[in-house]
């Protein structure tokens, strides 16, 4: 049967429709499969394609590092200075800020002197002449990235970016300049060079998981590790000797035929020196506490009271050199408490060989490894070995520090624990900002 020439039209209208309503249609699938494929999901997340990498607004500013991050963008940022755990924390704030940015951290210059007012006497030493460049680069791969200024191929086309100072520069503002310098026409530059303040001072916009994934990647050089290596064989050794007297004193048996079994060395990170006396006092008054300073005999009492801590037992002393030559620091402990500091253990002319810097990495690492720690919760060097302690024992599934059968237990001896002795510590991962570490806190984390 022969159809009207308009219902001829409009059949063959409506298969050409339906046939690209159908191309249409396999072409979003198509093209939803490779997006699925390629980039990963983010549930609850906004996201915007910039210069080809996608960006991930989230709390913590990070982008995706699926993708890695620019090789090709840089950030420079002022010699980091003060102490060594200080210049740990601006060190990480360096590398988040410039993984916001999407940008390769040149490696920063770090201070071997200890010098808070006298910069022009500040001894810069390079990143890789205490931490390992290529480990740190392996470990943090997709998160943040180190890179060397001979990887620079243009020297001259530099921004630079002044950080504001004084109470109006809020973290609203310091965190907009931020976002501003991470899509404007400033992107393009090679290199965006930030002037001012010690990184350190910087704004704090990451929670503290963020930078505790950048510590785990600093890795002592093999030389300082070394060091470290040979401090924690003389503890075990010690440990080893005093276990045997007391094997021969308890069960007559000769030291020759005794039979060992490890006991946990302790490290006390001891602050009572003069400056950090002063300095406590102040803080107490500032935030209106008596939990912050601690005398030695306060220190040594609650340390002998740890619960079932076995001995004897060796505690290593991490004290200021200004405290080497007080004998005081080494008399009125528990009995089967042995305390020993560098100089009683025989290493000190380890530590002399080197500046100030090294000297505490090598007593942080000896810090790190003791079976037990006891520190102040009001300081920096205390509460990064915590933070790292922390990190162990999340990772063999410990989310609680009570009792002595864990591993890695921590406590704070400037707060009053359990049995009149420290308290249980470890770091709260959970908190927004890596405030409390760097300003200290009586907010911890324990049982």
């Amino acid at each position: 049967m022969d159809l009207p020439p308009n219902h001829k039209h409009s059949k063959f209208s409506g298969r050409y429709l339906n046939s690209i309503a159908c191309r249409c249609v396999v072409l979003v699938v198509i093209a939803l499969v490779i997006r699925a494929v390629l980039l990963p999901t983010f549930s609850g997340f906004g996201w915007i394609e910039q210069q080809n990498l996608i960006f991930i607004q989230n709390r913590s500013l990070l982008f995706s590092s699926e993708f890695g991050i620019r090789k090709d963008k840089f950030l420079e940022v002022p010699q980091i200075v003060w102490g060594l755990n200080n210049q740990k924390i601006a060190f990480a704030r360096a590398c988040l800020t410039a993984r916001m940015l999407n940008r390769t951290l040149l490696m920063p210059s770090l201070s071997a002197s200890l010098f808070y007012k006298e910069i022009d006497l500040l001894r810069p030493i390079s990143f890789d002449k205490v931490f390992q460049f290529e480990k740190f680069n392996s470990l943090c791969n997709g998160f943040v990235r180190l890179g060397r200024y001979s990887d620079l191929t243009n020297r001259i086309g530099i921004f630079e970016l002044r950080k504001g100072s004084g109470r109006k520069w809020t973290i609203e503002r310091d965190l907009d300049q931020l976002r501003q310098h991470r899509k404007d026409t400033t992107d393009g530059h090679e290199l965006i060079r930030i002037v001012g303040k010690n990184p350190f001072l910087w704004h704090d916009h990451w929670p503290i998981k963020d930078y505790a994934r950048v510590f785990e990647c600093l890795v002592l050089v093999d030389e300082i590790a070394k060091e470290a290596d040979k401090v924690v064989s003389k503890i075990r050794e010690k440990e080893m000797e005093v276990t045997r007297k007391t094997e021969s004193v308890q069960h007559g048996i000769s030291s020759e035929s005794s039979t060992f079994q490890r006991v946990p060395y302790v490290a006390v990170h001891m602050r009572i020196e003069i400056d950090w006396m002063i300095h406590c006092k102040k803080l107490e008054q500032r935030f209106n506490t008596s939990q912050i300073c601690s005398s030695k005999e306060e220190i040594m009492e609650r340390v002998g009271n740890i619960m079932d801590l076995k001995t004897p037992t060796v505690v290593y002393l991490a004290v200021a050199d200004s405290l080497l030559e007080d004998s005081s620091i080494l008399n009125g402990w528990k009995v089967g408490l042995l305390p020993l500091e560098k100089k009683k253990l025989g290493v000190d002319g380890i530590y002399r060989k080197y500046p100030y810097l090294i000297q505490s990495a090598i007593d942080y690492e000896v810090c790190l490894r003791a079976d037990v720690f006891v520190g102040n919760s009001f300081s920096t060097f205390s509460s990064l070995i915590v933070l790292e302690r922390t990190q162990k024992m999340i990772k063999e599934g410990i989310t609680r520090s009570c009792g002595m059968d864990v591993r890695w237990p921590s406590y704070a001896y400037n707060i009053l624990g359990e049995s009149k002795g420290p308290h249980r510590w470890m770091t709260n991962m959970s908190d927004s900002s890596l405030q409390a570490i760097s300003y200290g806190s009586n907010d911890i984390s324990s049982c």
